[in-house]
């Protein structure tokens, strides 16, 4: 199936691993130049080949610091001067902090909304002209399912994802006009480094356990109704979809990424 996106340009921040890089990757085969975007260097050029040998794409590894607030500047000025156009932006940057509310101190308050919410905010506000100039473009915002129900110490990373699901609505409406299309997707449990490090730290108690079985413990523990934690390329699935001309009447939604988790829709 073509989905429209050969030749389209493509920004994936938090591109170097985990959902980002596969998301990357799932672009590259359908023909999208990419440039990837994290901080460290050496991490973003083995993602890059990856996805080169992977897929024969056009992949531009480039290192930035989206908490910096020149790095917008600098990324989108990437996208234009390297191929001339930008078409999707898809906001990945962020790790998880969850504590409960009293021990959230205000750097860890201000550190998130810096890059999460600033971050994107920057990116996006700096990638709309570029994609008016082309008649339309995509934005994906990548969230949680904490952002629609924020539960106990879950913070101050659900409040920041609440922000960027709103923004995500906020943004659609505004940008209709334009045919930018904006959508957020809110991630439940997958498969990633931050779990595997979990799994790591366990295993010097549980010597015999396989990471195999620590993500079917996960699952059974999280209470996910498809008993299974979702594999990474399934967000990077979903993501392509959303950047793609086959979801050309898409905008303003929030779609849980999370077997059946979430207790809303």
């Amino acid at each position: 199936m073509d989905l429209g996106l050969t030749d389209k340009v493509a920004i994936v921040t938090g591109g170097s691993q985990g959902i980002g890089k596969f998301a990357a990757m799932r672009m590259a085969e359908e023909g999208a130049r990419v440039i990837i975007v994290a901080r460290t260097q050496e991490t973003l050029d083995e993602a890059a080949q990856d996805i080169k040998t992977s897929t024969e794409g056009i992949v531009l590894p480039l290192a930035a610091d989206i908490s910096d607030k020149s790095s917008a500047d600098k990324i989108v000025n990437a996208a234009i001067a390297n191929y001339g156009r930008l078409d999707i932006l898809v906001n990945n940057a962020g790790v998880s902090m969850a504590k409960p509310f009293e021990d959230v101190s205000d750097e860890d308050w201000e550190s998130d909304f810096e890059l999460k919410v600033w971050g994107a905010i920057r990116l996006m506000r700096k990638s709309i002209p570029e994609m008016r100039k082309i008649g339309g473009g995509r934005i994906i915002n990548v969230t949680n399912l904490g952002g629609k129900t924020p539960g106990a110490s879950s913070m101050p990373t659900s409040i920041s994802r609440a922000t960027g699901i709103a923004v995500t609505k906020g943004m659609s409406k505004d940008l209709a006009k334009d045919n930018i299309l904006v959508n957020t997707v809110c991630i439940g449990t997958v498969k990633s480094g931050q779990h595997e490090r979990r799994y790591e730290t366990l295993k010097q108690t549980k010597p015999d356990l396989s990471l195999e079985e620590f993500y079917a413990d996960t699952a059974k523990a999280r209470g996910i109704p498809l008993g299974r934690v979702a594999e990474t390329h399934e967000a990077g699935d979903v993501i392509t979809f959303l950047a793609s001309d086959m979801a050309s009447y898409i905008t303003g939604v929030a779609i849980n990424i999370d077997g059946g988790t979430s207790p809303v829709v």
